[in-house]
């Protein structure tokens, strides 16, 4: 099972910035074992939200073809808690980018209220261990259309984002 920390993309500029968000719930069980009695999402899943924000960013650059994972956090900082009501806005904007990986500047905000930033280095797999695709093509298409990536997304001179040929479903 993948677990996936936002629940859509509200805007992606190709190679530059993503913003996506995610709304907590009360109805979400790992919210009720982080602290007995008070209800809190967990840094770590705020953070793997921040990182998939950021992630969908660096790979869809390379037409999400390379395997991006998370390798390094430099840099993490929470000024305060979420908890069930609040929506979180997740923003990455892309720094570097080479052929071994890529580094990225994220943030979380609840309304105008920053509520964590962190510096985020992504790796790319080489390609004699990336013998098998994170996700199976199609699935993963229908993945990113759920995200609304390609309905928010856009390359830097404002033309529409389009899923890759080779993510398309066959149905």
């Amino acid at each position: 099972m993948r677990w996936f920390w936002i629940d859509r993309f509200t805007e992606l500029v190709s190679g530059e910035t993503a913003t996506a968000i995610k709304t907590i719930s009360l109805s979400e069980e790992h919210l009720h074992d982080h602290f007995s009695g008070i209800p809190t999402m967990p840094n770590s899943l705020i953070l793997e939200g921040m990182a998939q924000t950021a992630g969908m960013l660096v790979s869809q650059f390379n037409a999400f073809k390379e395997r991006v994972i998370l390798a390094k956090v430099p840099r993490l900082v929470f000024h305060c808690r979420g908890v069930p009501g609040d929506t979180l806005t997740y923003r990455a904007k892309l720094e570097a980018i080479e052929e071994t990986g890529a580094r990225a500047i994220t943030t979380s905000h609840i309304g105008e209220r920053i509520q964590a930033e962190a510096e985020i280095l992504f790796a790319h797999i080489d390609r004699e261990t990336a013998h098998r695709p994170l996700f199976e093509g199609e699935d993963f298409g229908d993945l990113l259309k759920s995200l609304r990536i390609f309905e928010v997304g856009r390359n830097p001179d404002g033309s529409q984002l389009n899923c890759p040929e080779h993510l398309l479903s066959k149905t």
